[in-house]
């Protein structure tokens, strides 16, 4: 079998060359890193987890219009996608005060916004991820007026679907990050959903008992963070509700 070409490499995920042009294959792995990767570990099944997460979430969204560059599941560890041109922005909705807003504005975690505030963060590991305004943005030609405007009716309807899809199965959506890319139909441009979607890239609380079923777990040290993401699944039927905790990859085909 031919050695496939690696066209980049994130914290946790690997983009391969795809068998036909304007495709990738996006490989999740089992690392967990925090704090711009100052924190890291590997946690078998993650990977997996994810996988499986965020090609419910992008199949949810292709079935309601919202373009993605989601097209398939592969295997357990890898989707095709389509290849973008990505903006380097980080794209983040907030329903309620936690992480960053709530230490820049003093905000209490948990206390609900007066509506879902969208923000923008340049996309720079050796600055941190700076959070930017729409003047930064359009000043340094990183996305038009057009596209920003794009983008914040993107990542909104990206939020009135996993929100109501969350709040059915008991979860409160706190927050999210999206990456949004760009393609291209000769010579009209659209902007599409890409990266991925799971408790990677959200915050989810159990609505009753508060509990964190993302990262968190991981940055704040609250417990197993494949038990979390395994609950996830579990209540959107991605996993059977019986299903043990993912420890290796080959359980789930």
């Amino acid at each position: 079998m031919a050695r496939r070409k690696k066209v980049y490499e994130g914290k946790a995920k690997i983009l391969y060359e795809g068998p036909e042009p304007g495709t990738l294959v996006q490989y999740f792995k089992d690392d967990a890193t925090a704090f711009n990767a100052e924190k890291r570990d590997v946690i078998d099944g993650k990977g997996v987890l994810n996988n499986r997460l965020s090609e419910f979430f992008m199949t949810g969204l292709n079935a309601i219009g919202v373009p993605t560059h989601f097209i398939r599941r592969i295997n357990m560890r890898e989707q095709l996608i389509r290849s973008v041109e990505i903006i380097p922005l980080e794209v983040v909705v907030r329903n309620f005060a936690a992480g960053s807003i709530s230490k820049r504005l003093g905000i209490d975690e948990g206390t609900p916004l007066p509506r879902p505030i969208v923000e923008f963060y340049y996309k720079d590991d050796d600055l941190g991820d700076p959070l930017v305004t729409e003047e930064h943005v359009i000043a340094f030609g990183w996305a038009s007026q057009q596209d920003m405007d794009d983008m914040v009716a993107l990542a909104l309807r990206v939020n009135d679907f996993i929100s109501g899809v969350m709040m059915g199965v008991g979860i409160r959506l706190i927050d999210f990050k999206i990456e949004i890319g760009r393609i291209w139909d000769n010579d009209f441009q659209r902007l599409i959903v890409a990266d991925e979607i799971s408790p990677d890239s959200c915050r989810l609380w159990d609505i009753k008992t508060g509990e964190r079923l993302d990262k968190d777990v991981f940055r704040r040290d609250l417990g197993n963070l494949a038990d979390a993401y395994t609950e996830v699944a579990r209540r959107l039927g991605v996993l059977p509700m019986n299903a043990a905790p993912i420890t290796k990859p080959t359980l789930i085909n």
